[in-house]
């Protein structure tokens, strides 16, 4: 119904000339005293005629119309699709448009080029920043004979993994990545992460509950780890006092199982929930702690989704936070 108006509103000039002319016919026939019946034919010859015009022209006009709205999942590929004129504004406002795409086109390689420009410099960054981080930490270990540098060993721990999350933000943003599938053994992507997070359990005093598991899914060793990493870094900064439990926990036998990490931290309150795996996002435990990014979780979601895993959250404030990675086939 709106192509028929849009097309009435489009041809109502020559339209209602045509009407008019027949009008003005019609009227100087009547002075003439010309019979109504000769003048009824005539007029009824003229509305025919328009009749038959508006069905040719329209149906060209529907034709056209239908093309343009199937280039519409195309136009932003090729133009090629666009159909030759003989009206010389039609072909202006081709030409327009070839000129506009092609710019748009020119535009969208400069960005490109850019934003590569930038992902290598700040990849580059990353690794350069590395070895004086490493040089620091060696600093460091020899003047901790007795206990002096924890403080500064744990700053500098931060800065260590804000340095990978800097550069897992990169990779992850790159138009490709190096993901590689496998089957895994989680067990020794848990006891990696747990070793790294080691001195953090012991200088809170919180205690770890895990055994050796045997469960092994189709996945990527290196980025679920950073994955682990993150969620058990959470753990133990919203975790003041008490305990951290990793566990496996089957969901169908042989299909689907989850892999549960429970701290007895501070919990999360019920209307951040949603919105924790935001970017940027920190809610109310992120306001108290003037460090948090928000960044964490949304790479973890966004790592997950690629790598064809789920993430779920479940939390009550001051009763502490339960967060399962679910994963396909043993």
């Amino acid at each position: 119904m709106r192509c028929v108006v849009s097309y009435f509103k489009s041809h109502f000039k020559w339209i209602a000339a045509v009407l008019g002319l027949a009008f003005m016919m019609a009227f100087t026939m009547a002075l003439n005293r010309v019979p109504w019946n000769e003048i009824f034919y005539g007029v009824l010859i003229v509305l025919l005629l328009l009749a038959v015009l508006l069905a040719a022209d329209g149906w060209h006009w529907k034709r056209r119309y239908s093309e343009l709205k199937q280039m519409e999942r195309t136009v932003t590929v090729s133009l090629d699709g666009l159909s030759e004129t003989d009206d010389f504004v039609e072909q202006e406002y081709q030409e327009l448009i070839r000129i506009l795409a092609t710019e748009y086109a020119a535009e969208q390689s400069r960005a490109r080029g850019r934003r590569k420009d930038m992902q290598e410099y700040y990849a580059m960054w990353v690794h350069q920043i590395k070895t004086p981080i490493a040089a620091l930490r060696l600093l460091l270990q020899e003047k901790n004979g007795q206990g002096e540098m924890d403080e500064e060993l744990a700053e500098l721990f931060d800065i260590e993994q804000y340095v990978e999350m800097a550069l897992q933000y990169q990779r992850l943003d790159s138009e490709t990545t190096d993901f590689v599938f496998e089957r895994v053994a989680l067990d020794g992507i848990i006891r990696e992460a747990v070793r790294k997070y080691a001195r953090q359990f012991i200088h809170k005093k919180i205690s770890l509950s895990y055994e050796t598991e045997t469960a092994v899914a189709v996945t990527d060793g290196k980025w679920l780890r950073f994955v682990i990493e993150q969620i058990l870094s959470n753990a133990i900064k919203y975790t003041p006092k008490g305990s951290i439990r990793i566990f496996v926990e089957e969901k169908v036998p042989g299909e689907e199982f989850s892999l549960v990490i429970e701290d007895t931290g501070i919990g999360i309150r019920a209307e951040d929930l949603p919105r924790i795996c935001e970017k940027g996002y920190t809610g109310y435990n992120g306001h108290s702690d003037k460090r948090s990014t928000g960044i964490g979780l949304y790479l973890c979601s966004r790592i997950l989704k690629k790598l064809g895993h789920t993430l779920a959250f479940t939390s009550q404030e001051g009763h502490g936070t339960r967060v399962e990675i679910g994963f396909r086939g043993k």
